[in-house]
C-alpha cells in the first residue's frame, strides 16, 4: 500500500511539474487581468443601476412630501369648515402616505448601505487591478531583459540514428589516437 502512496505522489508531482511548465505565469497574468476588468465592468454596471434607482426614490420621497403638505392643507380646510367625514377620509389617505415614506425611508438606507458596500468593493478591486497591472509590466520588461526564456526552450529529440552514427565517429576518433 505504501508503493502505491509513493507512485501516487510521485505521478501527482511529474504532473504538477509538467502543468508549471506549459502555464506562463504572463499569460495567466493577463487572463487574471481581462476577468478583473470584465468584474469591475458589472460592478460598475451595478452601482450605475443602484444609483439610478436611488434618484428614483428620492424623486417618490419628494412626491410623498408635496402629498402630505397638500393634505395637510386639506386637512385644515375641512376641519375649519367642519367637515368632519371628510377629514377622516384624508386622515386615512395621511396615514398610508406616511406608512409609504416609512417604507421608502427603509428601502432607501437598504439602498444606501449596499451602495456603499459596492463602491467600497469598487475601490479595492480598482487598486488590485492597478497592483496586478504593475505585475504584469514588470514581468513583461523581464522578458525583454531575459535574452532566452526558460519556459520555452524547444523539445530536444536526438534519433537513434543519429546516436550511432556519433558513436562511431568517437570510436573511430578514438581509435586514431
Amino acid at each position: 500500500m505504501a508503493l502505491i502512496t509513493r507512485m501516487s505522489r510521485l505521478f501527482r508531482a511529474d504532473v504538477n511539474a509538467v502543468l508549471d511548465r506549459i502555464e506562463e505565469p504572463d499569460v495567466l497574468l493577463h487572463q487574471a487581468i481581462r476577468e478583473m476588468e470584465e468584474e469591475l465592468a458589472r460592478d460598475e454596471q451595478r452601482a450605475r443601476l443602484l444609483a439610478h434607482e436611488q434618484q428614483q426614490l428620492d424623486g417618490r420621497d419628494a412626491e410623498l412630501d408635496r402629498a402630505l403638505t397638500d393634505l395637510n392643507d386639506q386637512l385644515n380646510t375641512c376641519f375649519s369648515s367642519g367637515k368632519d367625514d371628510l377629514a377622516r377620509a384624508l386622515i386615512r389617505r395621511r396615514l398610508e402616505a406616511e406608512q409609504r415614506r416609512r417604507l421608502l425611508a427603509g428601502r432607501r438606507g437598504t439602498l444606501a448601505g449596499t451602495v456603499a458596500e459596492l463602491r467600497r468593493r469598487l475601490d479595492d478591486n480598482h487598486r488590485r487591478l492597478d497592483a496586478m497591472r504593475q505585475k504584469a509590466e514588470l514581468l513583461a520588461d523581464e522578458a525583454v531583459d531575459r535574452p532566452a526564456d526558460r519556459w520555452a526552450d524547444p523539445d530536444v529529440t536526438v534519433r537513434d540514428e543519429d546516436v550511432e552514427v556519433a558513436f562511431l565517429r568517437e570510436k573511430q576518433r578514438r581509435a586514431g589516437r
